[in-house]
């Protein structure tokens, strides 16, 4: 019985410790400057204010970019998909129990828009603009854009946007 008592609470201490680990990241990761992979940070700190739009193509290959909302000041990794020189960023899960836990950043950008995109170091003003409208032009390419760079080129199902499963935002400037 001595065993299984000493056994159980090892056990204890490290669930425990890792409990504590995972916990001081999340909260370093919040005063951090931007955030650590698919952990959100804090505020950019860091980048070059960008004034001139540019020409998006540059960012079409990049499998992920960064972006932080002004309100709250918090920061995240997320894919990205260009068209015809506009940009933008889809959220999934949104349908799901764990993606309403996760996914709290869409909720907080259709209240409040305002954002700054960061690549290469680069802070881009934007405002996320959802796309809610199923007949908008833009979905199919995206999608496709999408299906192309995540899911090697099998077709994500236009289901997925149209139950509300896939949020798509446009970044456009502010």
């Amino acid at each position: 019985m001595g065993f299984i008592k000493g056994l159980l609470r090892g056990l204890g201490f490290v669930v425990g410790g890792l409990v504590i680990i995972v916990a001081g990241m999340l909260i370093a990761a919040r005063f951090s400057d931007g955030p650590m992979e698919l952990i959100a940070g804090g505020p950019f700190t860091s980048g070059e204010p960008v004034t001139v739009e540019p020409d998006w193509a540059f960012v079409k290959d990049y499998t992920t970019v960064e972006f932080q909302l002004l309100d709250p000041e918090a920061s995240r990794t997320t894919w990205i998909a260009v068209h015809e020189g506009r940009v933008f960023i889809p959220s999934g899960y949104m349908t799901t129990w764990w993606g309403k836990i996760w996914k709290q950043w869409p909720l907080q950008a259709e209240q409040k828009p305002d954002a700054i995109l960061r690549v290469d170091d680069k802070l881009y003003d934007r405002r996320l603009v959802r796309i809610t409208d199923p007949a908008d032009p833009v979905i199919e390419p995206v999608m496709s854009e999408l299906s192309r760079k995540y899911a090697g080129g099998q077709a994500f199902p236009r289901e997925a946007f149209d139950s509300g499963y896939l949020w798509i935002f446009e970044l456009v400037p502010r």
